[in-house]
């Protein structure tokens, strides 16, 4: 019997992954709902949970900006008072001749703008790296997509696949059904012994567990593929995309390579996040300079707001750091520790891109040949199988033969649909690879039927 197809593993997603939930949205329409894989990608693209999570990241970046914004422009705030004092000098010491102790009741009126701003080279620093880290932060979300599409996808395939077997074993237990019912005329008419119909029995409930099992899974890739997507559970609905198959275009290991250097918004995020960690360190180093203090006030005082007049205040100075108990070369120690591992972290993800363009190219090339060696083989055992059942109904042949074919070809079936399986998600995952998976999953799909 010929051996499996093999498949290309698909990513290792446990059930937890974000990435394989969502948040079911809209209400169960009536009927049998038709979708298609491109409708599937996009309603992905929105309720995938995996993507919300990383949307709400990229906004605490963004907030983290403003924090940082904050440091270094300048803070303005106004303030409009009136009190009533009285005062007694004698208190303070002050025992004026002529004059009485007690001075008031008095009011003060003031009305006053402040602004305050700290120049120093560690909050523009500071500032910079938060722009890197929103950066990252954006490109994450752009992976956070691509992962989306790569999850949505596979489901989908594995979804076409699972419905392809369970087809696959709806027409094998009719054929199964039709050598039964031959061979109980043959026997009935004298021709073959009890044996061969027995024999023919057990293969049709053989079929027919098969069956039963592939309608099982097929329900449960629909519930999977539903439940990543994000549609109401008790929606009902139908894969409008068959099993397609289309060769991969050709494409150099060196253009693959170039392209996803540039494509990979994962790589990208963790260019940016070791960009803001330089930064992060040259403004720690920037403790150790001076920083410069402005202060200014403008307002109107006076006993009443009618007679108060203009006054104000300029003030500026400049802070020099002398000794700090070694702080500064401890925050300098950590940031240098982080660069050095974001750094870490830049070089093993180009590697890792290598390895995973390299990987998916060799499995599209080893799957297209699968495609084309399982093709034939389905083909010659459906006609092994026609010409067993020649054999048998002239009696020439018993129906052990007959089974045997069948056999033959519910294996060579189920290794075609592996085997165009295999190829779509050895696709699937090169785009991935090549970080154009968003992009160039759709132009692909446009040619399915």
């Amino acid at each position: 019997m010929p051996a499996p197809a093999a498949q290309p593993a698909m990513p290792s997603l446990p059930a937890q992954n974000p990435f394989l939930g969502s948040t079911p949205s809209g209400q169960v329409s009536p009927g049998v709902l038709k979708l298609t894989l491109l409708d599937a990608i996009d309603r992905g693209l929105k309720y995938n949970l995996g993507l919300l999570l990383s949307s709400a990241q990229t906004d605490a970046a963004r907030g983290a900006r403003w924090k940082a914004l904050a440091d270094v422009v300048p803070n303005l705030n106004g303030r409009v008072a009136e009190s009533f004092q009285q005062i007694n000098t004698a208190q303070f010491g002050f025992r004026i001749p002529g004059l009485p102790s007690i001075i008031g009741p008095f009011a003060v009126f003031d009305s006053r703008a402040t602004a305050t701003e700290d120049l120093s080279l560690r909050g523009l620093k500071n500032l910079r790296a938060s722009n890197e880290n929103v950066k990252a932060a954006e490109q994450t979300a752009r992976n956070a997509r691509e992962l989306v599409v790569l999850a949505v996808g596979g489901v989908y395939l594995q979804a076409i696949a699972a419905q392809a077997r369970m087809e696959s074993a709806q027409a094998e237990l009719t054929t199964a059904q039709t050598l039964f019912r031959q061979a109980s005329d043959m026997k009935t008419a004298g021709v073959v012994a009890g044996i061969d119909v027995l024999r023919a029995q057990v293969e049709m409930h053989a079929e027919q567990q098969r069956l039963v099992f592939a309608q099982n899974e097929s329900a449960k890739s629909l519930l999977t593929l539903g439940r990543v997507i994000g549609l109401p559970a008790a929606q009902q609905y139908e894969l409008a995309d068959k099993l397609p198959y289309q060769p991969a275009q050709p494409l150099t290991l060196d253009q693959a390579l170039a392209r996803a250097y540039e494509a990979r918004s994962d790589y990208q995020a963790l260019l940016s996040q070791v960009r803001a960690a330089e930064l992060n360190k040259q403004a720690a180093e920037a403790e150790w300079f001076p920083s410069l203090n402005l202060s200014a006030d403008y307002g109107f005082l006076g006993n009443q707001p009618g007679g108060a007049l203009g006054t104000y205040t300029v003030a500026g100075g400049i802070r020099i750091p002398i000794f700090q108990g070694g702080r500064v070369k401890g925050d300098v120690m950590q940031a240098d520790s982080a660069l050095r591992q974001r750094r870490a972290e830049a070089e093993n993800m180009r590697g890792q891109i290598e390895y995973e363009v390299r990987s998916a190219m060799l499995d599209v090339q080893a799957a297209a040949q699968q495609v084309e060696v399982a093709q034939q083989a389905s083909q010659l055992a459906a006609e092994q199988l026609k010409q067993s059942q020649d054999r048998f109904a002239a009696g020439v042949a018993g129906n052990l033969e007959v089974v045997q074919s069948q056999q033959a070809l519910v294996t060579a079936s189920e290794n075609y649909i592996n085997a165009l399986n295999a190829h779509n998600v050895a696709k699937l995952l090169l785009t991935r690879a090549l970080g154009v998976a968003e992009t160039r999953v759709k132009e692909y799909l446009r040619g399915l039927p």
